[in-house]
């Protein structure tokens, strides 16, 4: 399941580079993926709803095996 959020994430990135911002993989246990979101998407306050709404949304697309994502 690793890779297949890496290759999802890898498809989410340019649009988070275009607004400054990145995502990290940090954690993949049990359908729960944990991220870290950098540059301009740590401090955005859409962050939560670029979470939910973008990152996770597709990852449950590309990897029906997530359950949930979170930020650290």
């Amino acid at each position: 399941m690793r890779n297949k959020v890496e290759a999802a994430l890898d498809e989410i990135r340019p649009n988070l580079m275009a607004d400054g911002g990145n995502v990290q993989l940090v954690d993949v246990k049990e359908g729960v993926v944990t991220v870290r979101l950098l540059g301009a998407c740590g401090g955005c306050p859409m962050a939560s709803m670029t979470l939910r709404h973008g990152i996770e949304q597709v990852l449950k697309e590309k990897a029906p095996e997530v359950k949930e994502v979170i930020a650290v």
